[in-house]
């Protein structure tokens, strides 16, 4: 029929959780990056010093990236090339032109590539808030709720802001999570140029946006998503309204994280949410 449009389907991974070993005072929804999977993020999230919390890391369905050349993979191999799983790919040499085929990874949404005036693929996007909003959707009333990531996880969760203070997703259909805490490592905030736009005609949206707490960290020697783009994604979201964002730049970090970084997602988290404190 001219002029529709079908609807991609999302099919997503597997969901990994780690149970709070104290008080179950808040659960923060974790996203991976591109070609990583939950488990790697959940083993990590576990060692850290905050057992009020429980963490829920899905696995992001294998979408094509455009911006990668490759036979479709689910992230793990390619061709008979292993990739480093637990990491994101940060080159591939392939016989073949990346325009003549896609490379399919575990990322929630496509790329065609990382610059300012590149589309966002905002039905990828919009699918990506949506399971986060469910996987937060069955947890007691009187827990609070948070989403983080790590690069396109990061831009998820990122974007789940937008979609929280805006009250609906891009699709028109309401954003039901009542968030109370954001966290984005070394990634991106998605429409950024048309979030002034939409904020402004959203009356509800100036006190939740105000209200929520969003903490970005990146490392200025960030070879995958420079670090100019972490930077002016905290200035995007302060300009546009956003009174409690918290931007760490971390001198020679690369597209990885570092104690030094979790450390401050722990102290961050715990004053944010209230949580009753760390163990050692």
């Amino acid at each position: 029929m001219g002029g529709s449009t079908v609807k991609r389907a999302f099919e997503f991974g597997r969901t990994y959780v780690v149970r709070p070993k104290g008080k179950h005072q808040a659960t923060v929804v974790w996203l991976h990056g591109l070609g990583d999977n939950g488990s790697s993020w959940s083993q990590l999230l576990e060692t850290l010093p905050l057992p009020n919390i429980k963490w829920i890391c899905p696995t992001a369905p294998t979408c094509p990236i455009t911006i990668f050349g490759g036979f479709p993979s689910t992230g793990e191999s390619c061709n008979g090339v292993k990739l480093m799983t637990g990491t994101e790919i940060l080159l591939i040499v392939m016989p073949w032109e990346p325009s003549e085929v896609l490379m399919s990874f575990e990322s929630g949404f496509d790329v065609g590539e990382l610059s300012e005036d590149a589309p966002d693929d905002l039905e990828g996007l919009d699918a990506s808030a949506a399971h986060v909003a469910n996987l937060l959707s069955t947890e007691p009333a009187d827990i609070k709720l948070g989403v983080g990531g790590f690069s396109m996880g990061a831009a998820t969760a990122l974007y789940s802001a937008t979609c929280y203070a805006l009250g609906k997703y891009e699709n028109g259909n309401p954003y039901p999570s009542n968030l109370s805490a954001v966290v984005g490592l070394s990634g991106w905030l998605p429409c950024a140029k048309t979030l002034g736009n939409k904020l402004g005609r959203v009356e509800e949206a100036a006190r939740r946006f105000a209200s929520l707490p969003i903490l970005l960290c990146h490392g200025r020697g960030d070879d995958v998503v420079p670090f100019k783009f972490g930077e002016k994604s905290s200035k995007a979201l302060t300009s546009n309204g956003f009174q409690d964002v918290t931007f760490k730049a971390y001198n020679g970090l690369g597209h990885y994280t570092i104690p030094e970084e979790m450390d401050e997602v722990c102290s961050w988290l715990t004053s944010k949410l209230g949580l009753e404190g760390c163990s050692s």
